[in-house]
């Protein structure tokens, strides 16, 4: 055999390996998240609460409760979370946003939301009618790609 033929083979065996690695984490990681979404769906309550603020900010500097900053992992305590200031009754609480629903959280706004924990699942509108999302504004590429494709006489990309 040729050295170049051992060496395609080690590295298609590697390759087989990492995939077949990369299946059964993701497999694990799939039951895992089930577990939780399932844990949050029993444990999840309405609450009428005063939103204040809302922001992405490092979990750190969320004023979240110690444990809550203990117990996740180090390498995500510096990633931006969705963070909702909110008054719960008589106390101003921080909680953490569901990640789809965070831009639809009105401000300075009273809200029904559905919380498990200290994380928010659902909000609702309590008083008038609720506010849609302004269309996100496009960037210069974007505007340049549309504005290409016309000239060209192409179906835009959304």
């Amino acid at each position: 055999m040729k050295p170049w033929m051992i060496v395609l083979i080690v590295i298609t065996i590697v390759i087989i390996a990492i995939v077949v690695a990369l299946y059964f984490l993701g497999k694990k990681a799939q039951k895992r998240q089930a577990e939780q979404q399932e844990a949050m769906e029993a444990n999840k309550q309405t609450v009428s609460m005063l939103i204040i603020d809302k922001k992405r900010m490092k979990l750190r500097d969320a004023g979240l409760p110690q444990a809550v900053v203990a117990q996740t992992p180090k390498a995500l305590r510096g990633s931006k979370l969705p963070i909702v200031k909110a008054k719960v009754g008589p106390q101003i609480l921080s909680l953490i946003c569901d990640e789809k629903i965070f831009d639809t959280v009105p401000i300075k706004k009273e809200v029904k939301a559905v919380v498990s924990g200290l994380y928010i699942l659902e909000v609702r509108g309590l008083h008038g009618k609720s506010e849609t999302v302004p269309a996100k504004k496009k960037g210069r590429f974007r505007r340049m790609l549309e504005a290409a494709q016309e000239k060209a006489g192409a179906k835009p990309i959304k």
